[in-house]
């Protein structure tokens, strides 16, 4: 059933459903299993998965059931399905589809609107005790807005889907800001001038507490999640936290400790800033807009390699030629179709970097490009994989 339905990481917009109703009837027929767990809830245009799976991390070293949902997925969606870092079994989804196929096959739901569906119900039903929802795009029409979650967190705003959101900064904040909570605080990750006074009118008008976690000077934490952009993510994941503490939440300084250093084993987070391989070195992170991928680039640089072999592929919504300009002149190109129907075509990727004198050639497959990159490579020199999370999904095992 899942693999008829429609689903925007591969189809893009006509998957996207620009209301609740759905979400609304699914919740009702399951007898609202949301109403039965206190949330978290998750938005921002950057950071958002990290910010997550760092604040479950440490509620699972503090001893609580985590109930953690978030999006896209890399290799298998129940990936999105998480209690204390272990995917939904696959029994639970297949005796969920046979007990409400009638249901679902009778009604006209994406792929997003029934995991969220299914997620909710398997929070309730295994009795978590808080669960961390991570908002699929946008905010204020996203289907995980159903919650009433104890907290709402915002980490950052840049130019992203603009198509849905709208094509300024201010615009995307208001839909973002559309998870805030009638009387519940919301965190800000990222104070900025342009969406500043967005946030906190949108709280003054919910009678939401608001902080902006950029703010504060809390202590930081060693980690395994090496990118730049997590210094910033971590701010926001550590001030969530203390929010949770003074609401009487147990967590201890060691589970702070623990839990920010092993984020990746506890929950299974894939693909930010992960080392594929030391030799020779391949880094592939699913940074997917101009924001998140100036910071891997700087990353990257500070490497002082010999030469950077850049394995890309992105969704044919962004502005190619415009891309192109973050990557080095003398970085060798690679260009690749992500394995989805809404995957850029490589020609056409090669031609945009050609424009600004970023040369390259254009492969059939990432694994094709990936080999050929792991022949030419000599000693210093770096290859990178990137442009979509889908791209990433085909050299991750």
């Amino acid at each position: 059933m899942f693999g008829k339905l429609p689903m925007y990481q591969n189809i893009g917009e006509k998957a996207y459903k620009k209301d609740l109703k759905n979400i609304r009837l699914i919740c009702e027929y399951l007898h609202h299993p949301h109403q039965n767990f206190t949330s978290i809830h998750v938005g921002g245009t950057n950071g958002k998965g990290s910010v997550c799976h760092m604040i479950s991390s440490v509620l699972q070293e503090s001893g609580y059931k985590v109930g953690l949902y978030t999006s896209p997925h890399l290799k298998d969606f129940r990936e999105r399905i998480k209690i204390n870092g272990k995917e939904i079994p696959r029994k639970y989804v297949q005796d969920f589809i046979s007990l409400h196929y009638d249901f679902f096959d009778s009604n006209s739901f994406s792929f997003f609107e029934m995991t969220v569906g299914m997620a909710f119900d398997y929070f309730k039903n295994q009795n978590v005790d808080i669960a961390v929802i991570e908002v699929g795009m946008g905010g204020r029409l996203d289907s995980t807005n159903i919650i009433n979650s104890l907290l709402s967190v915002i980490t950052n705003i840049s130019l992203d889907h603009t198509k849905f959101l709208g094509n300024s900064i201010k615009d995307i904040a208001k839909e973002k800001a559309g998870i805030i909570k009638k009387n519940k605080a919301v965190i800000i990750g990222e104070t900025h001038p342009e969406t500043k006074e967005v946030f906190i009118q949108s709280a003054k008008d919910k009678k939401s507490d608001i902080i902006f976690a950029d703010q504060n000077n809390h202590e930081s934490y060693p980690t395994d999640l090496n990118g730049y952009y997590q210094q910033k993510n971590q701010k926001t994941a550590i001030e969530a936290l203390y929010f949770l503490i003074s609401k009487n939440y147990k967590i201890p300084e060691v589970a702070l400790h623990e839990g920010l250093n092993k984020v990746i084993q506890n929950t299974g987070l894939r693909g930010r800033w992960e080392i594929l391989s030391k030799n020779p070195l391949i880094i592939c992170d699913t940074a997917h807009n101009k924001t998140a991928l100036s910071i891997v680039l700087e990353q990257l640089n500070d490497y002082k390699s010999n030469k950077i072999h850049f394995i890309l592929g992105f969704t044919n919504d962004k502005d190619l030629q415009d891309f192109s300009k973050l990557f080095p002149k003398d970085g060798i190109f690679y260009f690749v179709k992500a394995n989805i129907e809404r995957g850029a075509e490589p020609k056409k990727i090669m031609e945009s970097f050609a424009k600004n004198e970023r040369f390259g050639k254009a492969y059939e497959t990432t694994n094709e490009a990936l080999e050929l990159a792991k022949q030419k490579t000599s000693n210093n020199e770096i290859i990178f994989v990137g442009g979509s999370s889908f791209v990433v999904s085909e050299v991750i095992d």
